[in-house]
This record gives C-alpha cells, sequence and structure tokens, in this order.
C-alpha cells in the first residue's frame, strides 16, 4: 500500500508538468497563473507546519488550529487570485466582443 507522504510527494510531478506546460503556452491570464505557481508557496508552507506540528506538538497539522489555519491562508489566497485571474479573461473577452 502506498502512503500518503508518498502518494502527496509524487503528486508533484504531474502538478508541476501542468506549470510547465501552461506556463509555456501563453493562454493562461496572468493572474491565473500567478495563483496556480502560489499552489507551490502553499506546499512549501504546509510541509514544514506539518513537521513543526508533529515535533511540537505531537499532533498532526490538521489538529493545531491556529498553525493549519496560518498555511491555508496561502492556499486562499491562491484560490482568490485564480478566481481573480479567469474573471479578469472573461471580462476581457467580453469586452473585445463589443
Amino acid at each position: 500500500m502506498i502512503s500518503k507522504e508518498t502518494l502527496f510527494a509524487v503528486s508533484l510531478f504531474p502538478y508541476l508538468g501542468f506549470l510547465w506546460f501552461v506556463t509555456r503556452s501563453g493562454q493562461m491570464p496572468r493572474l491565473a497563473l500567478i495563483g496556480f505557481y502560489m499552489t507551490l508557496v502553499f506546499v512549501a508552507v504546509t510541509i514544514p507546519a506539518g513537521i513543526y506540528a508533529k515535533v511540537v506538538y505531537h499532533e498532526s497539522l490538521a489538529n493545531i488550529d491556529w498553525l493549519h489555519g496560518s498555511a491555508e491562508v496561502f492556499l486562499t489566497l491562491s484560490n482568490i487570485l485564480v478566481v481573480l485571474g479567469f474573471r479578469q479573461a472573461i471580462l476581457d473577452s467580453r469586452q473585445s466582443l463589443k
């Protein structure tokens, strides 16, 4: 059976491939692309936060509210950027049709 940690690590490769392709395509709205890259910041923050939760509190990250919430801020920020980026692209597209 594959551990969740292994699955998490392996899942980064398809995501990095996705980022590489959408960056090269030039089709992704810039703000949305920044949001997708911010997801990597979320991952980079979550890993040490999870380790800290285990070492200091002997709990998983999900059980330490202040630490979990602090890490989730980065995911929320990335989601907001993705939505705003696509929203702006839709508005620009509508404007160009007029």
